[in-house]
């Protein structure tokens, strides 16, 4: 179900600094709002202009910067450029603006300081300055009125007021949750934030590190946003399954986080979008969004000739948990993991349903063999089980039901071993060696039939993964 929120949270700026910011949930939308002077000037010149900028100046013979400042804390405003001399390091640089807000002297941050600390910090900044500035036109136009007026009325007691101003929440960032994710883990490693998460959109827009006051704060959260952006990729299979034929049709799409080698990489783990599609497992860097991209993807493989495995606590190779392994028949090993349990469970069932879907459409499969030197080819039917066809003889040599599969064993590269039992005495145990080059493609198929059969035979199989 989709939810609403809104809430007041503490989000680390990219040094690292808190500062108070809202979070504004929607159905579609998660917005960062922060506090910033705006305006409330009956004229309409309501709307702070140009981005926040650096300026460097160097102070003159004399020491100063040319540079005349009005506004502060104690006048509940923030400190601006009132003047600034001809001839001088400020106008001089050409960069700076009479009615620019003063955010930061070097590194001191000024948006909260008095008049004359600012003045005292500008003083005491060094023969180098570094300001960074935002530029208000209200302001402007005041000052530069102001300017104007005393220079043509030098004794004048009058002092027109600084136009009103007050803090109002801005949007910072706002993240389409469609194809978003959301992670508590410091990126690329498998170190877990206190309280705290991230949300990263498909444009690769980030909220920053969200804070939570406490555990349950950060849990309403999590399941509020998660919740969201499970309806819309929901919403988006059911969409694009509607021109879609039953055998391709999206059975599930996740974000995962892949751990890639320390060593090839600069880190141990980077995103993968997961995608159940048709009988294939297709793994992305970016989100399919258009039909093109499926062609494109490539990393895909036949989910019948890949092993899928959920990892106990003593297999994990770090501190993440919820994690899993998929084997491909080509050789390839993928190790995933998952934000929560629920997730991960939702994969594995999502895995399952995909196989028995596949397995059902396709019915049998055959490959390529040796048995006792013989070219031949073993097949896997869902209803009759394993048979032996001899391509010499053009005959079956031998057949078997998957209840009467007992076990196997091989030699990891060609060689594979199938023990049956007996179908006029179980309590025999038959034995039929072969020879086939892609071994573990066999096995994971193997597999697969014997899954799809399960769930055939008893339905409650597939809701119990």
């Amino acid at each position: 179900m989709n939810e609403d929120k809104t809430g007041l949270v503490t989000i680390l700026d990219p040094v690292g600094k808190p500062r108070t910011a809202k979070l504004v949930l929607t159905t579609d939308t998660l917005s960062v709002l922060r506090e910033e002077i705006v305006s409330t000037d009956s004229n309409g010149n309501d709307q702070m202009l140009s981005q926040i900028r650096e300026v460097c100046l160097c102070r003159d013979e004399t020491g100063g910067f040319g540079l005349s400042l009005k506004g502060g804390a104690d006048c509940g405003l923030p400190v601006f450029i009132s003047k600034m001399p001809p001839n001088l390091p400020a106008s001089n640089s050409g960069k700076l603006l009479i009615g620019d807000a003063i955010l930061k002297i070097n590194d001191v941050v000024c948006e909260k300081m008095e008049h004359d600390a600012v003045i005292e910090t500008l003083k005491s900044a060094g023969q180098t300055v570094y300001l960074t500035v935002r530029y208000f036109k209200p302001a402007a136009l005041f000052l530069k009125r102001e300017s104007q007026s005393s220079s043509s009325s030098p004794g004048s007691s009058q002092s027109p007021s600084l136009p009103d101003l007050e803090r109002q929440w801005v949007v910072c960032v706002t993240i389409p949750l469609l194809f978003a994710y959301l992670s508590r883990f410091i990126p690329g490693t498998d170190k877990l934030r206190t309280n705290a998460f991230e949300v990263v959109g498909v444009n690769s827009a980030s909220t920053g590190v969200v804070l939570c006051e406490d555990s349950r704060s950060l849990a309403d959260w999590i399941r509020a946003i998660t919740n969201n952006i499970s309806a819309l990729l929901s919403h988006m299979i059911k969409m694009s399954n509607r021109l879609l034929i039953p055998e391709d049709k999206v059975v599930h799409m996740t974000w995962t986080q892949e751990r890639v080698s320390p060593m090839r990489h600069f880190q141990a783990w980077k995103p993968k979008f997961l995608c159940l599609k048709g009988a294939e497992i297709c793994l992305f860097d970016v989100p399919p969004m258009q039909t093109r991209d499926w062609v494109r993807c490539d990393t895909v493989f036949k989910v019948y000739e890949c092993m899928f495995k959920v990892l106990k606590d003593v297999e994990l190779l770090d501190d993440r948990q919820h994690c899993c392994t998929i084997h491909c028949g080509t050789g390839e090993k993928f190790y995933l993991s998952a934000e929560s349990r629920s997730d991960l469970l939702q994969l594995e069932k999502a895995w399952y349903k995909t196989n028995h879907t596949s397995i059902t459409s396709m019915k049998s499969k055959t490959f390529g063999c040796t048995w006792r030197g013989m070219l031949s080819g073993l097949t896997l039917d869902l209803e009759s089980g394993f048979s032996l066809y001899d391509n010499t003889t053009k005959s079956y040599m031998w057949t078997y039901k998957f209840s009467q599969l007992k076990g196997s064993s091989d030699d990891n590269r060609s060689k594979l071993r199938l023990h049956f039992h007996s179908a006029e005495n179980p309590n025999n145990v038959e034995t039929r060696e072969i020879q086939c080059s892609g071994l573990h493609t066999l096995l994971f198929s193997i597999h697969a039939f014997l899954s799809a059969k399960l769930a055939s035979v008893d339905p409650l199989f597939l809701g119990s993964h």
